[in-house]
């Protein structure tokens, strides 16, 4: 029998978990933390959450927020320089995936110096991080959870990818309330990011039963709810069950890594600071007919747990199946569709594949894909 490894953090998840954020940090020892946001949390009012939480248990706090969507090299700079002046000890991450792993990679320098760019790669991280306490607020990054941080180099205008354990946080407090002040479209795009998670995490060449327990608990939940989710902010039980596919979604890449859609939205994002969620949505249809002929029987699973009926499903059909549900619940809850509705053209087509190759996702993609492979995928998702 193989070994198998699985990382994960403390988790606090319900409705409400936002409120032990301050008595969190104290656990680990904190006395004043970083916490790590953007403005749009703050206009949500979920800074003011934290903030309290804090307030409570005498926590002193000092607040960094000047984030992009696509976070930066330079941001990641100056928020170490904000942790430094303020003689912070612990980080808090509170927002999503770009604020949490700016969060991580502020960890990192804090500890161990040097530019952030130092850490592309697998474990190049040789001192310990200061205590990590992260608060997801979308159902889509995973990054509470997971043992990846994704950067962009502004020079090269490529994203990096930092894998390391060290980089799973110490806590994850996931409080579905958060999801409540989202947009239809954004719900939409991240909730189509953690399907994305789920499937590649289980066809992927580094998944064990371990991941794929929670891998095809994310895919059903995301199934039977993200539609849900989309159409009424106030859907308390569909929020739950998002961040719950969400949190799952985070456990299965954290331990299993990804593929090949990916790889490409590293790519496509990094180069024309595009949604991370929006380019997952347009991809995976594609990706995932690409792959099937690797995982035939896998994919008999994926089909069945977005709702086809067995009665109607093969080994020979199960890919194309799996794929139509797929598009069909994109188009339903009003994702993009095509590259060329995020205003790429078929010069940007080399640019990406030759950035997606060397992207560490691309290593436990199920089926061998060349350049020309990533450029006609482009082409098709076009």
């Amino acid at each position: 029998m193989k070994i198998h490894k699985f990382v994960m953090p403390e988790v606090i998840f319900g409705t409400g978990a936002m409120s032990q954020v301050g008595e969190s940090c104290l656990r680990l020892g904190a006395q004043h933390v970083l916490i790590v946001t953007d403005n749009g949390i703050i206009a949500e009012g979920w800074l003011k959450e934290v903030e309290n939480s804090c307030h409570k248990v005498g926590l002193a706090y000092t607040v960094f927020s000047d984030l992009t969507s696509n976070p930066k090299d330079y941001e990641v700079q100056n928020g170490y320089n904000a942790y430094k002046d303020s003689k912070c000890d612990a980080i808090l991450g509170v927002g999503g995936g770009s604020a949490i792993d700016v969060a991580k990679a502020i960890a990192i320098l804090a500890t161990n110096g040097g530019d952030i760019i130092d850490y592309e790669g697998v474990d190049k991280i040789n001192a310990p991080l200061p205590p990590l306490v992260m608060v997801p607020t979308t159902a889509g990054s995973g990054s509470e959870v997971s043992q990846f941080s994704i950067i962009l180099d502004s020079h090269s205008e490529r994203k990096f990818t930092i894998i390391s354990k060290s980089l799973v946080p110490d806590i994850a407090i996931v409080d579905p309330e958060t999801l409540m002040t989202k947009s239809a479209l954004l719900t939409a795009t991240t909730g189509l990011d953690v399907l994305t998670h789920g499937i590649e995490a289980y066809v992927s060449i580094a998944a064990t039963p371990l991941s794929d327990v929670h891998a095809r608990n994310a895919i059903r939940l995301v199934a039977d709810n993200l539609r849900q989710s989309v159409a009424s902010k106030l859907n308390r039980e569909a929020k739950e069950n998002m961040a719950m596919a969400s949190l799952q979604a985070g456990l299965a890449f954290s331990n299993a890594i990804l593929g090949a859609v990916h790889a490409m939205s590293h790519a496509i994002g990094g180069r024309f600071l595009l949604p991370h969620g929006d380019v997952n949505a347009i991809l995976l249809p594609y990706v995932m007919e690409f792959n099937y002929v690797a995982m035939p029987e896998k994919f008999v699973d994926i089909a069945t747990l977005l709702g086809v009926d067995e009665r109607f499903l093969t080994i020979l059909n199960a890919g194309e199946k799996a794929v139509e549900h797929v598009q069909a619940l994109s188009r339903q809850i009003g994702a993009p569709q095509r590259l060329s509705e995020l205003h790429l053209t078929e010069k940007d087509a080399a640019i990406v594949s030759e950035f997606a190759l060397k992207d560490a996702c691309i290593i436990t993609n199920p089926r061998d894909i060349t350049k020309e492979d990533i450029e006609n995928l482009f082409m098709k998702a076009l």
